[in-house]
C-alpha cells in the first residue's frame, strides 16, 4: 500500500512553522523492524473523511440545525483536512476530531468529504517504549520509541495522522519526517508559541530511543519514520496504550 498525502503536506515547511506545529516535541528538561506482507482482512479498515472543499461543518448531534463550529480545508499546516471516522450513518458521519480534549467526537455530513479506508493502524505502548504497525492481523512493522517524561507524559487515547511535515534540516531534532497526531498534550495548554499538539517524529539521536525524553510526543528512528512517510496515509488510526 502506497501512502495517500496532499502536495501541501509533502512540502518542505519553514523552521518555524515546524517548530510550532511540533511545540509539544521538544526535549523536556533532564529530570528494528520487518518488511511488508501480504494484506490479511480479519480485521475490519478504518474509514478515513477528508474534506472536499475549504471548510467542513460539525455537528454535536446528528442532522442537528446549526453547525457548532468549522474547520478549514486544508488545515494549519497546509494538509487537507482528514478525520478517522468512528460511524458511518449514511448521509452523516461520527468523526474523531483534531481538538481539545482528546477523544472528542463530531458529526458532520458525508457530502462535505470524500471517504476511503486503510487497514494499517498504529498501536504504541509507552511502558514498553514499542510501537508496531499493523496491516489487519499481521504486524509488518515494529520498534523502539522515546516518549513524555513523567511531568510531561504521552497521553493514552485513539488518535489518528493530521498531517506529514519534512523538516528543512532532516539531520535536525524531529529528524527526516514529523506526523502530527490529532491530540494534545494534557499537561501543556501551550508551548513555544504552539497549541501543545502531540506527533510521531524522527530523531538525530538514538540515544532517546527506549526512554522518556519528550514533551508527550512519539519519537522513532529516523529509519522508521521514513518508512512510516512512505506508507500510512493521512487518517491513519493510532492507539495509545495507557
Amino acid at each position: 500500500m502506497t501512502a495517500r498525502l496532499s502536495h501541501a503536506a509533502r512540502t518542505t515547511l519553514a523552521a518555524a512553522a515546524v517548530l510550532t506545529a511540533l511545540a509539544a516535541c521538544q526535549s523536556a528538561p533532564t529530570g528494528a523492524g520487518t518488511g511488508d506482507t501480504e494484506t490479511p482482512q480479519s480485521v475490519p479498515a478504518a474509514e478515513i473523511a477528508t474534506a472536499t472543499g475549504d471548510e467542513v461543518d460539525v455537528f454535536a448531534e446528528k442532522a442537528g440545525a446549526k453547525a457548532d463550529s468549522t474547520l478549514g480545508s486544508p488545515n494549519e499546516l497546509g494538509a487537507d483536512r482528514t478525520f478517522l471516522v468512528e460511524r458511518n450513518d449514511g448521509d452523516w458521519l461520527k468523526v474523531l476530531l483534531p481538538v481539545r480534549p482528546n477523544g472528542s467526537t463530531g458529526w458532520v455530513k458525508a457530502d462535505q468529504v470524500k471517504l476511503s479506508t486503510t487497514t494499517l493502524r498504529v498501536e504504541i505502548d509507552p511502558d514498553a517504549f514499542t510501537f508496531a504497525v499493523h496491516d489487519g492481523a499481521k504486524e509488518i512493522r515494529s520498534g523502539k520509541i522515546g516518549t513524555g517524561t513523567g511531568k510531561t507524559p504521552t497521553p493514552p487515547g485513539r488518535y489518528f495522522l493530521t498531517e506529514l511535515l519534512e523538516p528543512p534540516d532532516p539531520g535536525g531534532d524531529y529528524g527526516a519526517y514529523a506526523f502530527g497526531l490529532s491530540g494534545f498534550s494534557e499537561t501543556l495548554e501551550t508551548f513555544a508559541g504552539g497549541p501543545g499538539q502531540l506527533a510521531v517524529h524522527g530523531t538525530n539521536d538514538n540515544g532517546d530511543l527506549g526512554r522518556e525524553v519528550s514533551h508527550g510526543c512519539i519519537r522513532v528512528s529516523d529509519k522508521d519514520i521514513t518508512w512510516m512517510a512512505e506508507k500510512l496515509p493521512l487518517g491513519t488510526p493510532v492507539e495509545i496504550a495507557g
